[in-house]
């Protein structure tokens, strides 16, 4: 069993040049998804090989070394990050560090195999998941995902539930396609002790034949919607992301509202990314980055050069991402050209 390792001092963590205190990372294990969301990637994928892919003993010997300056949190992220085979054994070996100086692993799923795995999950030491579900309706849930079965998800959201994981759900608000159901979604997830956060679709990646400026939503504009429905007020509440929660009287879940375009949250930033190739972007919508395969895959690569490239990879994090919409015009600036499942969101 790997066993954690001594943090640095505190004149060590990770402070980007506009003093942001980066604690969090998103880590992406597979470009891999059992979906095919229309917002998200083509109905045809071409993957990653294997050997492009970081080896779990990659990821921990990183993930160890970011620990060690500073990092706090690690989102477990893909592609789906749940259909690469023998995840659970990257859990079992970062569980340690929960002891340490970790305050907490968790994931974003899918959740089409969580029936599989909460059990698991719960056990090594992941205590709140969050679950990316944009309908309730099953007919759409096959038009937006393409392939998907919501059943499936469904089923995941009880097993996580039975291992008594605390559960957040993700839905991307899609114009005219599920934003007449999202009355309905708060009810669901009030009546279900959910809580649940509305996010804006972003410009990441080739989606075929797809235009993301149709079904592109301002969540002001839908916040005011919910807001003539239900009674809502404004909380201090952080769960270490970029979501700006809102109480719903008579209910105690937390509605959340992620807003990279309509209303950037930069200025607040704590977080990077690596990609399952083990690349570490500095920004989701930025193009800088450092490539860590290439770094621990070269003979000698020892502690300290993780740790001084990681140091060298936060002097160069941007100030804001460049995404914007111009609806008017009908242009998308910022556009990336890699896929959202390759980063991890």
């Amino acid at each position: 069993m790997n066993k954690p390792v001594n943090k640095l001092s505190k004149d060590d963590t990770l402070v980007d040049p506009f003093n942001r205190h980066i604690t969090y990372l998103r880590l992406s294990v597979t470009d891999r998804c059992d979906l095919r969301c229309t917002y998200c990637m083509s109905e045809k994928m071409t993957f990653l090989n294997k050997k492009e892919v970081l080896t779990f003993e990659e990821m921990y010997r990183l993930c160890s070394e970011f620990i060690k300056v500073g990092i706090k949190k690690i989102r477990i992220t893909g592609g789906e990050p749940l259909v690469r085979k023998g995840i659970m054994d990257l859990f079992e070996m970062l569980k340690p560090h929960l002891s340490n100086d970790l305050d907490e692993l968790t994931l974003t799923t899918n959740g089409t195999q969580l029936h599989k795995y909460a059990s698991q999950l719960s056990t090594n030491g992941v205590k709140r998941i969050n679950v990316s579900l944009d309908t309730l309706d099953p007919i759409k849930f096959k038009k937006i995902t393409r392939i998907g079965n919501l059943e499936d998800v469904l089923l995941g959201i009880k097993a996580a539930k039975d291992a008594n994981l605390k559960i957040k759900i993700n839905c991307v608000v899609l114009k005219n396609i599920n934003d007449d159901e999202i009355d309905e979604f708060i009810n669901w997830c009030i009546k279900n002790h959910l809580d649940l956060t509305f996010i804006e679709t972003m410009p990441m990646g080739d989606i075929g034949n797809e235009n993301r400026l149709d079904h592109f939503l301002p969540l002001h504009e839908l916040k005011k919607n919910i807001s003539s429905k239900f009674e809502l007020e404004d909380t201090s509440f952080s769960s270490g992301g970029p979501a700006k929660y809102s109480k719903i009287r008579g209910s105690f879940i937390k509605l959340g509202f992620i807003t990279p375009l309509s209303h950037n949250f930069c200025s607040s930033c704590n977080r990077i990314r690596i990609d399952a190739t083990g690349v570490l972007h500095q920004c989701l919508g930025q193009s800088n980055s450092l490539d860590f395969r290439k770094i621990l895959r070269s003979p000698g690569c020892t502690d300290t050069d993780l740790v001084e490239n990681i140091k060298l990879a936060i002097k160069h994090k941007p100030e804001r991402h460049s995404f914007a919409y111009d609806l008017s015009n009908e242009h998308i600036e910022g556009m990336m050209n890699r896929h959202m499942s390759l980063t991890g969101g």
